[in-house]
């Protein structure tokens, strides 16, 4: 389902004539197969991050490949990646990237307007999975009027409402208290159980990374193992 090959990436910093090379990742290879569960883990700035925005098609990549469901997504442009996106990969963000003028439902219908979904296909498809992320009654609540946790589930939600093939989600827990975040572990595992959705989740949380089927441990910038849970 994800293949990257030998996936290496710098930033740049300062002017032309005193640049700062800063290396991120250095030749990253590994694969995720369909419903899978894989967790990376690392130290802050162990290029998690990076690897994930790279693979959502965030990041231009700089050399290496990278192969989505069967495609080759390595030289894709911006545009082609944000559609390719829509119908194969939902992200969860650590802290949510909801949009605070819209309510949890325009929030979650949102994607489905930029595929061009009619409306009345929208409105079926996203208070279904609001329901099914157990926020049925809070369709008209804005962010703020949201706790954390369900603020969080309206970003599964989104990232759901497309039916993905792949969740990416980057530190989902991070902004999360315990309770709330061992709610929203058993509901990764349920939407993974349930509807085969594979997920790529990146942390430097023990209790998160549990939850894979395997964990992939980064540092500097490099694979270094490959636990099988």
């Amino acid at each position: 389902m994800i293949e990257v090959k030998q996936l290496s990436h710098q930033f740049e910093l300062g002017k032309k004539d005193k640049k700062t090379v800063i290396p991120v990742l250095q030749d990253v290879s590994f694969s995720v197969t369909k419903g899978e569960i894989v967790t990376l883990v690392g130290r802050s700035g162990s290029g998690k991050s990076t690897l994930l925005h790279l693979i959502g098609g965030f990041l231009p990549r700089q050399s290496g490949a990278i192969t989505i469901n069967g495609t080759d997504v390595s030289n894709f442009t911006e545009a082609q990646f944000a559609e390719f996106r829509l119908g194969t990969i939902g992200f969860i963000f650590q802290n949510f990237q909801l949009i605070q003028s819209m309510t949890a439902y325009q929030n979650v219908e949102l994607p489905l307007i930029l595929q061009g979904v009619s409306e009345t296909a929208r409105k079926i498809q996203a208070l279904e999975t609001l329901e099914k992320v157990g926020l049925k009654g809070f369709e008209h609540h804005y962010p703020s009027e949201l706790s954390g946790g369900q603020q969080q589930r309206v970003s599964v939600a989104r990232a759901l409402v497309l039916n993905p093939l792949i969740i990416l989600a980057d530190e989902p827990t991070g902004s999360l208290d315990s309770e709330t975040e061992e709610d929203l572990l058993h509901l990764i595992k349920e939407l993974n159980d349930s509807l085969d959705i594979t997920f790529l989740i990146i942390t430097h949380d023990d209790e998160v990374a549990k939850i894979g089927h395997r964990s992939l441990m980064m540092h500097d910038g490099a694979l270094i193992d490959q636990e099988v849970k």
